[in-house]
């Protein structure tokens, strides 16, 4: 079986082997979110930027024409885990609008460039979300 959940699940096997280090070109943290059907956890790698003490990340699935289901799982349930490095911790995910979103979004591509590309392939507006830790 080939496809994205086995690279995804290759990505998440070798960033928790590897207390976060993962190769590529992108910075990445590991997202569980609660799945708002099953209401079971599901992990995905997902690249992400900052904004003070704040995470980025962006809903792009590579400019698909559909937002990837981890983002609607977090629409359902804001409240996911997230893993940095060693680091494991709960957050609070919130979706950012208008200027916000455009700035944060604008500064995730300058740091990952192939992020600049994904809005070019979609007719969608990719939705960036923010991650503020709780506790």
């Amino acid at each position: 079986m080939s496809g994205p959940h086995n690279y995804n699940q290759t990505v998440i096997e070798t960033f928790r082997a590897n207390g976060g280090k993962v190769s590529g070109p992108n910075r990445l943290l590991l997202l569980t979110t609660t799945g708002r059907k099953s209401s079971l956890p599901r992990t995905t790698p997902v690249a992400y930027s900052t904004d003070g003490d704040r995470f980025v990340i962006a809903a792009s699935k590579g400019g698909a024409p559909t937002n990837p289901d981890w983002y609607f799982n977090l629409l359902a349930n804001p409240v996911v885990t997230v893993e940095l490095g060693a680091e494991r911790f709960q957050a609070r995910a919130s979706v950012a609008e208008g200027p916000e979103r455009e700035r944060l979004y604008a500064r995730h591509a300058e740091l990952m460039p192939g992020f600049a590309e994904y809005p070019k392939k979609t007719t969608r507006q990719i939705p960036v979300v923010l991650l503020e830790r709780l506790g």
